[in-house]
């Protein structure tokens, strides 16, 4: 079994598939082969839940609610770790480390996974855990 954590581009794609990505992720995720065992958190299914629309929403939040993917919650506390990454990384590259990407960051120092089904290659590039691990980007 692989683990890997899920952004919520990849997790629209797997239910809209007008998406371009549509066939590379389902194909990953629904492949019994891989065994792929899905986190995250619910900044991710709240912005996926908001850019999806009718019954693609519907379909995916209830997929959530069967229990296909583990969405891990935080304390509101665990947002004082977020905020300096936050900012770090918006100052230094001039391009803003959203909360939905922030709390992946967390979850990935919490649970030690580093792979994540990602379509921001760019930002999940850059960023680096505080033990200068990268994450490897399905």
């Amino acid at each position: 079994m692989r683990i890997a954590l899920l952004d919520a581009g990849p997790l629209i794609a797997l239910f809209d598939p007008r998406e371009p990505a549509h066939d590379h992720y389902y194909g990953m995720v629904f492949d019994p082969e891989l065994d792929l065992r899905l986190y995250t958190t619910w900044p991710c299914v709240v912005e996926a839940s908001h850019l999806l629309a009718g019954r693609h929403r519907l379909a995916m939040l209830d997929w959530v609610a069967q229990g296909a993917v583990q969405v891990y919650p935080f304390d509101q506390a665990h947002l004082q770790d977020m905020l300096p990454w936050m900012q770090r990384y918006s100052e230094l590259h001039k391009r803003e480390m959203n909360l939905a990407d922030a709390s992946l960051y967390w979850l990935a120092q919490e649970s030690g996974v580093t792979a994540v089904l990602t379509l921001d290659v760019a930002d999940f590039t850059r960023y680096r855990l505080p033990d200068g691990r990268a994450f490897e980007i399905l």
